[in-house]
């Protein structure tokens, strides 16, 4: 049971934020409980929707998205983020069961996803400061510098939804992860 009442409805939720979670549900045929809980504050809800919808108009493929998510959120021990992006890697961005496992440790078997995945998690262990190194690396790998800031708002915008999830003790709403305590 999560820790912060989550609405159960649209209805249910503050008024400036139905028509956010209209939208959501319009994209995705549900409002799943993560973006209801966020509903809570209508300011939280927009921001989060619009990061998420502009990082969606960048240039990583959505492919690599939710690779850099099942990387974040396992590194973060978050099982509703788990289960969800294990869920949308699946289904949405066609990610097989092997991809899915290697997202899961940091890596990806695709070279090129491997980089931005690995560069990700250096991110989230090192709170941002890499190296040179690390930056040279994720280059080399075909990475401009507008797509490598992408790949850090990723870390962070993963980073929010984990750490919200957690501190609210999220009910999971999507088939649960392997692993993940339901």
């Amino acid at each position: 049971m999560s820790r912060i009442d989550i609405p159960a409805t649209i209805d249910a939720a503050p008024e400036a934020s139905r028509p956010l979670l209209e939208q959501v549900t319009q994209q995705l045929g549900s409002a799943p409980n993560l973006f209801r809980l966020a509903a809570k504050s209508p300011a939280a809800l927009e921001g989060y929707l619009g990061l998420f919808g502009a990082l969606g108009k960048g240039r990583l493929p959505a492919a690599t998205r939710e690779r850099i998510a099942l990387a974040i959120a396992q590194y973060n021990g978050c099982g509703y983020c788990l289960s969800a992006h294990t869920y949308l890697g699946a289904n949405l961005a066609k990610l097989s069961p092997e991809e899915i496992a290697a997202n899961r440790k940091g890596r990806s078997n695709d070279a090129k996803a491997n980089a931005a995945v690995v560069f990700a998690m250096k991110v989230a262990e090192n709170r941002g400061r890499v190296s040179d190194a690390d930056l040279g690396d994720v280059r080399t790998a075909g990475y401009d510098d507008a797509q490598i800031i992408e790949i850090v708002q990723h870390v962070a915008l993963n980073i929010w939804t984990n750490y919200l999830n957690e501190v609210a003790r999220t009910e999971i709403d999507f088939p649960v992860a392997e692993g993940v305590a339901a």
